[in-house]
């Protein structure tokens, strides 16, 4: 039963803990924006514990509510720069940050006492465990309950037929009123003329009758009424495409997902059972053995792509941009493994963290490298990479250099491992829990540097200063040479015995790179020369890619931070494909895509035939591959569940088409849609097929983007799932929607049919 009135977490479930009690209570916290922003607010926690509403003291004024679900962590003390700021004026003891996740702000917040703030400390906490804990079934009513709370005009807990109509406007539902009513009178069993509790739980389970999989569960129930573990098996081995212990796998999901127990002791499945199952994350497009850790650890760096951030010290855009320690906590929260830290001299002998000659704000060093080491193995234990574009002087670096050793000690690697110098990479399994610091060094691992090496001005300027950005191809040799003698730049031994791995060197040729090639030795790219490379040597590009690692960065005239497309450039085999962390869009969801496999850690392991030099793999030709095998990737885009309301106009409603990308090599790329269902958010249904030739599966990710159509402008985006292919599972299969930052936002689906075939 469902206590809807009460809205999320049953409401009892908040008694006896003294924490919860007072966050129901309320109590007055300072909200903090800056040093000079103090302002005080009363916090308190709805009844229905999902909620927290505030609002200034002063009467009249408006309030704001956020939901726990949109918290993603609680962090203690003074860890966020603002609170750093006022740490002389209030103990850590009272201060608090409130993370969530989207790209949203922090909130900042200050407790009248150490006791307060614990108090809201551990009962936000224990809100977040267990609505992380909570069943698919639990969220579903929750989510019910919610809308019933928002229909509820005047709070009487129950609704009429007009609060129902507003209810359907707000659930993105076009019905029409006849059919509306007829539903409301079945569902109104008391006859009062208005739905209590139960009634619209009935009433909503009519309104979201599931005709597409009643559909599927008729075609292998036997009786009609249930499926027999029998009948799932067949499902499981015919339409799931399920290999291994079918048997087994069939009773587990009866135990797990039934929910009539009755059933349960007949080893059957009700409906109910089958849309939860179908509904879980088992139902989900994405293969849940491909969620953890499951590739090869133990390869050369090289071997992997790299989930990598560009310019990471920004919030925004490039020019005016604030640059904030938050943004290496996010990068990192979200599994990026190699961070930017963009280097200047600053007063007092302190380098800072900025973008040089912008008006962008500025950090320490030093706060950055405290963040890195507070947050580097947060959600991944396998290496950081830290990528320095030093642009200090020599006193400055020998500081970076201090700070390096001090503050992150033996996590810094310092000297080879075993202190032998090998003759390939490291692997990210020998490296876990290491900090690598990519920059210039004198020298190379061969040469014990015992002080400088002849001539101190050695190491050019940073290959990723945006000055430096010449196309030497279009110069004369002699102006190159003289460009060169204005860009050298001294070299602090210090800051230089700091890189051991990962040491930066001007790119000259492929083949000079073959036969000078050192694998310790990283090259750094735009996104312009890289596809430049690729067009002209795109094999040899791959091989290059297969012996020492590679970073590419957005061109400089992105100065809005927009992305590239990350995709051509793991195509070249390029491991440390950096992008703006901070902006949605295409570039951001194909990143997520491609690390949401192997434990989200940050590491993939590249396809073989783009790790082995012999193979002479060309991402303009993968038909020429020794191993070539293409595959015909079919999906029914069946319907849609619950879509969003994108457009804030109150009688608007989405008219939802879907969108299915490829995105892999270039004869790969494709994009196909279904036709759009006309005024229907709530359960639009397509039915409509489409089919894609895929020539290389193991780079291929796949795309699904939810747009409303509008025939007179650019369609608004509603929601996408971004995967890839070798992740997907076959069958029937529920894609859950995220919103445009990549947060869930649950309840919204597709229902899909996917097919995988090797190519005759």
């Amino acid at each position: 039963t469902l206590e809807l009135k009460e809205g999320g977490l049953p409401f009892h479930w908040s008694q006896g803990d003294d924490n919860l009690q007072s966050m129901l209570v309320g109590t007055v916290m300072r909200k903090i924006k800056s040093r000079t922003w103090k302002k005080q607010r009363y916090f308190k926690l709805q009844d229905d514990c999902m909620t927290i509403w505030y609002k200034s003291k002063k009467a009249g004024n408006a309030h704001s509510t956020f939901s726990v679900n949109d918290v993603e962590a609680i962090r203690e003390g003074h860890q966020s720069e603002v609170l750093l700021s006022i740490a002389d004026e209030f103990p850590a003891d009272r201060c608090f940050t409130l993370v969530f996740r989207s790209r949203r702000s922090n909130l900042d917040l200050v407790a009248e006492s150490a006791e307060e703030a614990q108090s809201w400390i551990k009962g936000m906490r224990k809100l977040i465990e267990s609505l992380e804990n909570m069943g698919e079934r639990e969220k579903l009513d929750q989510w019910i309950g919610d809308w019933f709370k928002k229909a509820d005009k005047n709070n009487d807990g129950r609704m009429n037929f007009k609060e129902v109509q507003d209810l359907l406007r707000m659930m993105n539902v076009d019905m029409n009123e006849h059919h509306a009513l007829r539903l409301f009178m079945m569902a109104d069993k008391s006859q009062t003329g208005s739905l209590e509790d139960d009634e619209f739980v009935l009433f909503y389970k009519m309104l979201t009758e599931r005709e597409d999989i009643l559909r599927v569960f008729q075609e292998y129930s036997t009786d009609g009424q249930k499926l027999s573990q029998s009948d799932l098996e067949d499902f499981l081995r015919e339409e799931q495409l399920e290999r291994g212990d079918v048997h087994q796998h069939a009773q587990q999901l009866i135990e797990g997902y039934e929910p009539s127990d009755t059933a349960k002791l007949l080893k059957a499945m009700t409906f109910d059972g089958f849309l939860m199952y179908l509904g879980s994350s088992e139902g989900s497009i994405f293969n849940p053995q491909r969620r953890g850790i499951f590739q090869d650890m133990t390869r050369p760096l090289c071997h992997y792509f790299i989930s990598s951030s560009h310019n990471t010290y920004l919030m925004e855009d490039q020019l005016r941009g604030q640059s904030s320690v938050e943004g290496y906590i996010r990068a990192l929260n979200r599994g990026c493994r190699c961070v930017e830290v963009d280097c200047w001299d600053g007063a007092n002998g302190e380098p800072i963290v900025y973008h040089g000659h912008t008006l962008t704000s500025k950090i320490l060093f030093k706060d950055v490298v405290n963040a890195v080491l507070n947050y580097a193995f947060k959600v991944s234990e396998y290496p950081v990479i830290l990528s320095i574009e030093n642009h200090c002087c020599v006193e400055q670096q020998r500081v970076m250099a201090q700070h390096l050793n001090h503050i992150l000690g033996d996590k810094l690697l310092k000297s080879t491992l075993e202190g032998k110098v090998s003759s390939r990479l490291p692997s990210p399994e020998d490296l876990k829990g290491k900090i690598l610091v990519k920059a210039k060094k004198i020298g190379g691992l061969e040469e014990n540097c015992n002080g400088i090496l002849g001539d101190s001005f050695t190491g050019l300027v940073s290959d990723e200063d945006e000055a430096a950005e010449i196309d030497e191809e279009n110069l004369h040799r002699d102006s190159v040479r003289r460009r060169m003698k204005k860009s050298k730049q001294r070299l602090s031994k210090e800051l230089s015995d700091c890189v051991v791995y990962c040491k930066s060197v001007h790119f000259i040729s492929f083949r000079h790179s073959q036969s000078h090639f050192k694998f310790y030795e990283v090259t750094s790219f735009t996104e312009s020369k890289a596809r430049k490379h690729l067009r002209e040597a795109g094999a040899e590009f791959v091989c290059h890619n297969s012996r020492q690692l590679t970073r590419i960065y957005p061109t400089g005239f992105r100065t809005d931070s927009s992305n590239f497309n990350p995709q051509e450039m793991w195509n070249a085999g390029c491991q440390i494909v950096a992008l703006n962390f901070q902006t949605a869009g295409e570039g951001m969801d194909l990143n997520d895509g491609l690390f949401s496999q192997n434990g989200q850690c940050g590491y993939v392991l590249k396809p073989s035939f783009m790790r082995d030099n012999e193979k002479r793999f060309d991402p303009d030709m993968p038909q020429k591959r020794d191993d070539y095998q293409p595959v015909v990737l079919t999906i029914q885009v069946i319907s849609g569940q619950q879509l969003p309301k994108v457009n804030i106009k109150k009688d608007s409603i989405v008219d939802p088409l879907v969108r299915v990308e490829i995105h892999g090599v270039p004869m790969d790329q494709a994009k196909q849609e279904t036709r759009y269902i006309e005024n229907n958010g709530f359960n639009p249904v397509w039915y409509d097929t489409l089919h894609f030739t895929i020539h290389a599966p193991e780079l291929a990710i796949v795309r699904f983007v939810v747009e409303d159509y509008d025939k007179t402008s650019k369609n608004d985006f509603v929601g996408q799932y971004t995967l890839p292919l070798s992740c997907m599972q076959q069958g029937y299969r529920h894609i859950h929607l995220l919103s445009r930052d990549g947060t869930s936002i649950s309840p919204s689906s597709l229902f899909v049919h996917v097919r995988i075939k090797d190519l005759e």
